[in-house]
């Protein structure tokens, strides 16, 4: 019963991350994204709230060209992006018309992924200070525009998590290239169990630089604006005023701390399997969630997942993302992706039906295909 609350919660989200026409894939609103330039600092706001700020291609498509315009820009010194609005950042991507468009062989299952990791690349090797105020709800595409950046601001309000193998995709954006470098195993379990962090837990996982309540986000952000000389040293030390003043917010121990010896012990493992087996072997209740947890994923979404991890460990970021497309590609060309969408954000009855149905059907050769190189033509060039 927990679980399926969780997924129902879970499809609350994912059903603001929708297009309004799902089958327009050219849908494009001219104020979906506000871009101004104040003084020498660049300010980005992801301004769909109705949507909680998912974004789509209109959206990459304006975000890019700007960023590598002030990037060129010698005078400008910061760019800071956020959210409209009081409950997102951003949610993630425009998940659903991205499969409406597989079904139908539209480019959009192409360029979307193609051009959010492009986005991507560009803020994880950005020459300027970015900061990203991830005030409210950050998951997928909303975790990629702001984790490869300099700068990640939450307050108590957001919500993080990576939950792609309930919809049978995977920890996308870059996920590959952040989530093991959280510490021992704990990528491994929030992106296998899509477990979701909130406000000063985000911070404690690694996830965010920095933690300010939302009502100084306002003064914060002046504070940035208002900098004469807004070098990283210099944006780091107001972050760490504001943080510091933040303390209406009661700082609690992590909530994952009475179970990270666990993490690190239970989800070690070269197979999904393995850590199936340390969780039963172990028995306990906490394990026995996870397994309960485990057991509503996509077994396919799990292995890939696994594995990307495990071998983006030793991978520079766009080596990352170039494997990450060509698992988006062959998401699209499978079944488990448009199964999950269906379950989680179309008919909404919360009991997709995995093909394959368990792990153990899932065959190395399965996932070695998923891994495969793609057309030269059609792989992702940075």
């Amino acid at each position: 019963m927990l679980i399926r609350r969780s997924l129902q919660r879970l499809s609350v989200v994912f059903r603001h991350v929708k297009m309004t026409t799902a089958y327009n894939f050219s849908t494009s609103t001219p104020d979906d994204v506000i871009a101004e330039m104040i003084d020498t600092k660049g300010v980005i706001t992801l301004n769909r709230p109705q949507v909680l700020n998912s974004l789509n291609l209109s959206m990459i498509r304006k975000i890019y060209p700007k960023l590598t315009e002030w990037e060129n820009d010698p005078h400008t010194t910061m760019v800071i992006i956020k959210g409209a609005g009081d409950k997102a950042f951003c949610a993630g991507g425009d998940i659903r018309a991205v499969t409406e468009a597989g079904k139908v062989g539209d480019r959009l299952s192409q360029d979307f992924f193609r051009e959010e990791y492009i986005l991507n690349n560009k803020i994880g090797t950005y020459e300027i200070p970015y900061i990203a105020l991830i005030d409210g709800i950050t998951m997928g595409g909303g975790v990629g525009l702001s984790v490869h950046g300099m700068f990640r601001v939450a307050t108590e309000r957001t919500v993080f998590a990576m939950p792609e193998t309930a919809i049978g995709l995977f920890p996308d954006v870059g996920g590959g290239y952040f989530l093991p470098r959280l510490g021992g195993k704990l990528g491994v379990y929030l992106a296998l169990s899509g477990f979701r962090l909130k406000g000063r837990d985000v911070l404690k996982a690694g996830v965010a630089t920095h933690f300010v309540q939302s009502n100084k986000i306002p003064e914060l952000e002046s504070a940035l604006l208002g900098l004469d000389n807004a070098r990283a040293h210099d944006i780091g030390e107001v972050l760490e005023n504001f943080q510091n003043m933040s303390t209406d917010i009661p700082d609690t121990d992590f909530i994952l701390d009475p179970h990270i010896e666990e993490i690190d012990r239970l989800f070690e493992g070269d197979t999904v399997e393995q850590i199936v087996q340390n969780l039963k072997n172990e028995g306990s209740e906490w394990a026995k969630k996870q397994l309960n947890t485990l057991s509503k994923m996509s077994p396919t979404s799990m292995k890939i997942t696994l594995r990307q991890i495990l071998e983006a460990e030793t991978m520079t970021l766009q080596d990352v993302l170039v494997m990450e497309y060509r698992l988006s590609q062959h998401c699209i060309e499978d079944h488990d992706f448009y199964e999950g969408v269906r379950a989680v954000l179309v008919d909404k009855d919360q009991s997709p039906k995995w093909n394959p149905s368990t792990l153990e059907k899932v065959t190395p050769q399965k996932v070695d295909w998923y891994f495969s190189s793609l057309p030269t033509e059609r792989e992702l060039k940075l």
